[in-house]
Parts: C-alpha cells; structure tokens; sequence
C-alpha cells in the first residue's frame, strides 16, 4: 500500500480528512449532504474483486464505521452507500447521510445540482469530528 495517491480527481470536490487501516477518508465539499468517500490504499483497485478476502472484510467494517461518523455529521434518516466509479475509477465509497428533507430526495445526489461548499469554520468542525472519531 505504500505506493497509494487518490486520483487527483477527488481533490476538485473533496477533503482529505483521515487516514483509517486500509483507507484514505475524505470529506465531500458539500454541506447539503453529510458524505465521507472511503478510499482503499490498494495501488490499481477499481472493483472489489480487485481488494482481498480481508480488504474487502476491512472495508466493509470501515463503511459501517464511516456510516455512524456521517450521523454525527449532521442530520441523517437514511444512509446511502455506493461504489459506482463512472466518473473516477479508482475504486471508492461513498457514504451519504440523506434525510426527507434535503431538497433531492429520493433522488440520487450524483450530479444533481451545484454542490455547496462548507464554510471554512464548518469545514474545520467536521474534519476535526472526522480526525477524532
């Protein structure tokens, strides 16, 4: 895993936010949706087929993990969890808390609308929630 660097795609919406067993955390710049992207530190992954036995159990463990931040990121009814990878392929997770409320739902959040960046303030309460938990 020492060779890792996440697509440099991901820097145009996102934060890095913590560096976790196998992946590489980051905040989406968003502040409509309380959204971590997991991505696994394997050099090439862009399926899960491409991760282990214990990389894909490791990763699952690190969703449900990610899941339970996103709820104390904000205000969350549903989580939504996918590794879609059309526009990067690197393989990655999303973790999006949703909420009845939150102007798209029940759409998907993929390419809908101009994202809504946090507030420097906000963005720095959530990437310290993030380091600590």
């Amino acid at each position: 895993m020492t060779d890792f660097r996440p697509d440099p795609a991901f820097a145009a919406g996102s934060i890095a936010a913590a560096e976790w067993p196998l992946c590489h955390v980051r905040l989406q710049d968003d502040a409509r949706f309380p959204w971590l992207i997991l991505i696994p530190r394997v050099e090439g992954a862009v399926e899960l087929e491409d991760l282990s036995v214990e990389q894909r159990a490791a990763l699952m463990e690190e969703t449900v993990r990610a899941g339970a931040l996103v709820r104390r990121l904000g205000t969350v009814e549903k989580l939504n969890v996918g590794a879609i990878g059309n526009v990067t392929a690197q393989l990655h997770v999303h973790v999006v808390g949703r909420r009845r409320d939150d102007g798209l739902w029940p759409d998907p959040v993929w390419g809908r609308g101009p994202a809504v960046p946090y507030a420097d303030d906000g963005r720095a309460r959530l990437l310290d929630l993030i380091a600590s938990g």
